[in-house]
């Protein structure tokens, strides 16, 4: 560690530094990386926060959500090119999300990150409308053609971000397929929530997120692999 970097370390900035810019070490392309084993929360911290927060817990193999306020969780590493791979349950009229390339810049992940909708088709209010049912690019792309595992049940996901174009797959069917920067994704944005953030889907690398909407939602089997750019 050279002189610069050890006062920062001593002076407590080092740490500040890497838990705005996430870790540096990864695994290699290709290469699959356990986010979630089951048991440890290490991968993750809560948005915006050095540790990882009480209104989430590890229980029986899952990654679960204590329903009240909470916090998003977010992993701690940055992913640029990537699939990611999960399983994710979802109570009796709940709502979260899987978000994107998210950056702490914004107040919000949603400020930044495109989302994966996760919910309850049938007794949450988004489920009225296709743009926002599971596994839609939340507010913009309706999921088509989807197999969706009623509530209790397990539903797998699967994303995969690779240069500009981006796929939402959902117990074995692609659902949701777009790019990232086009003309047509630009012009859905200009008719949305989203219209005034400056930063929303422009990110080139970011943050996983798993969305506490403070319903009770469980996660597990999570993993990601990096990819290589097209």
């Amino acid at each position: 560690m050279n002189g610069f970097l050890r006062s920062l370390a001593l002076s407590g900035a080092l740490t500040s530094a890497v838990f705005l810019m996430g870790s540096t070490a990864h695994a290699e392309d290709g290469k699959w990386e356990v986010l979630f084993n089951g048991k440890s929360t290490e991968k993750f911290r809560g948005f915006k926060k050095a540790t990882f927060p009480s209104s989430w817990i590890a229980t029986n193999g899952t990654l679960k959500t204590i329903v009240g306020n909470g916090s998003d969780i977010i992993t701690k590493d940055v992913y640029e090119h990537f699939e990611l791979q999960l399983e994710w349950k979802i109570s009796g009229g709940g709502n979260s999300g899987i978000l994107y390339r998210v950056s702490e810049s914004g107040n919000e992940v949603w400020h930044t990150g495109p989302e994966m909708q996760v919910l309850d088709d049938d007794k949450h209010a988004d489920g009225k409308n296709p743009k926002t049912t599971a596994g839609s690019l939340y507010a913009l792309i309706a999921a088509e053609g989807k197999k969706l595992k009623p509530v209790g049940g397990w539903n797998k996901a699967k994303l995969i971000v690779q240069g500009n174009h981006v796929e939402h797959w959902l117990n074995g069917v692609k659902i949701v397929s777009y790019e990232l920067g086009s003309q047509s994704l630009r012009d859905l944005i200009s008719m949305s929530k989203f219209k005034d953030l400056p930063n929303f889907a422009k990110e080139p690398r970011g943050h996983i997120v798993l969305q506490h909407h403070h319903d009770e939602v469980a996660y597990r089997q999570i993993r990601i692999r990096r990819l290589k750019a097209k």
